[in-house]
């Protein structure tokens, strides 16, 4: 993940968060101490990158404070309430931002609600969700088509807010000389025919991408005037996880591997710890900023505002048998994809690739299908991959029983490369790829039957 322009200080934070013992380690202060040790005794920074590391961990630990609404409480010198930051008042800043609704509006009585709440709940002021009126963008490109929805670039003329001026008693953008604010803009469809449900959930997940830093993080709304459509602004990033592997995939090691999929995993938890569900993990929606960690996009609430009923939206191999048959998204729904990107991971190519998102597809998951494992893939993290992809949800592991696995496995792991098997089939120059779809879709079945474990027989992919 991002913490700084500095990409030394971003891996040495990565690090030691992944170096966190979770068997010693009983709270996030612990674990943040944890982190705060790592960081003193790395010898790859130089003391200003130290410095900085320590300092932003600080940040990071503030916010967790306010999330969990637990530590050391002082009193604020301007507002005279108890606050949780160190470095400002998080009442400051939500009375601020507060004072402020007359002075914006979408057009949207429900939108507008929904950024006044997540204003109402702003952890930091670089995390502040904001109405951005669409004449202050600027060079909006379209990119590509993503699901349910067009995707464009564009520069945001105003930037973010970056820090709260205690003195000023205001919130301050970016003032880097020379900063350019890009970021992506991400249609949302139908949103004017939405149901009062899909306005509460996406005001939840727009918080929960204000309290994760794992998140691909959104600044806030738009509207496009020439069509009406409403428009997420987000952080640009420069890659996703599947295009990742496929320039990568010969270069990473078993230890890189498992980095990857801990990362994914640890933002899993952050994002299931606040009670809430992804519901359309896969390949496509894990990003990367170069030199970086893994960011988690496009939280459920991305599809479609006016899903029809019995229709399921996702990415189908990805997709939980039990939710292809028709029951709900779940916690463990989510661990089932995380088992896909797990095995993405360890063989560099999407899971399925050379299958139709169809209705033969989606029987053979549900009747047990599951992708080879890689030759070479270590017991561990194989079985651990099964249990995640089981049948039965109830037989896959808890998320954070999942992340704790995995941050035992990465450090008891090695530098070795995957050995590339001499079976071809496994070479991921050889997938079709015009076959594969990284987007999510609206998918219709009936009559499948209930989801089993195969016991014979295994498809390749």
């Amino acid at each position: 993940m991002s913490y700084s322009y500095n990409q030394s200080v971003n891996a040495a934070i990565n690090r030691a968060n992944a170096l966190i013992d979770y068997n010693t380690c009983n709270d996030m202060h612990q674990a943040f101490e944890s982190v705060r040790q790592t960081l003193l005794v790395d010898d790859s920074l130089t003391e200003n990158e130290r410095n900085e590391a320590i300092i932003i961990t600080s940040k990071i630990y503030d916010t967790y404070k306010i999330i969990n609404n637990e530590g050391t409480k002082r009193i604020c010198e301007n507002c005279n309430q108890e606050c949780l930051a160190t470095t400002y008042c998080e009442l400051c800043v939500r009375n601020y931002l507060k004072e402020n609704f007359s002075n914006w509006t979408s057009g949207n009585d429900a939108v507008d609600n929904l950024i006044k709440e997540c204003q109402l709940n702003t952890l930091e002021p670089i995390k502040t969700i904001e109405w951005i009126p669409y004449n202050h963008l600027e060079d909006i490109k379209y990119l590509t088509k993503g699901g349910c929805s067009e995707i464009y670039t564009a520069i945001w003329i105003d930037k973010r807010y970056d820090e709260w001026d205690s003195r000023e008693q205001r919130l301050k953008r970016i003032e880097k000389p020379g900063f350019v604010q890009s970021v992506i803009l991400k249609g949302l469809e139908n949103v004017e025919n939405a149901s009062l449900n899909w306005f509460e959930e996406a005001t939840a997940h727009l918080i929960l991408s204000t309290r994760c830093s794992e998140i691909v993080q959104c600044y806030g709304l738009t509207q496009d005037p020439s069509n009406g459509n409403y428009m997420l602004v987000l952080n640009i990033m420069d890659i996703d996880l599947r295009k990742y592997l496929q320039q990568n995939h010969k270069q990473l090691t078993w230890k890189e591997r498992i980095y990857l999929v801990y990362y994914i995993a640890n933002a899993l938890a952050q994002i299931h710890y606040v009670n809430a569900i992804h519901r359309d993990l896969h390949s496509g929606n894990i990003l990367f900023r170069i030199g970086q960690s893994p960011f988690i996009s496009d939280l459920g609430f991305c599809g479609p505002a006016d899903r029809p009923l019995k229709s399921i939206y996702g990415n189908l191999p990805y997709v939980a048998p039990e939710v292809i048959v028709g029951k709900e998204q779940t916690f463990e729904s989510d661990i089932y994809s995380i088992a896909m990107l797990m095995w993405e991971i360890s063989s560099g190519r999407p899971p399925f690739n050379n299958y139709e998102h169809d209705y033969q597809l989606a029987t053979n998951i549900v009747n047990g299908i599951r992708p080879k494992i890689v030759p070479g893939t270590p017991l561990e993290y194989k079985n651990l991959m099964e249990q995640c992809w089981d049948a039965d949800p109830s037989k896959r592991p808890h998320i954070i029983t999942l992340r704790n696995k995995l941050s035992e496995i990465y450090q008891n792991s090695s530098d070795e490369l995957l050995v590339q098997p001499e079976d071809d089939s496994f070479e991921t120059e050889n997938y079709n790829s015009s076959n594969i779809s990284s987007t999510s879709k609206l998918h219709y079945f009936e009559n499948l039957p209930s989801p089993r474990n195969a016991t014979e027989g295994i498809i390749l992919t």
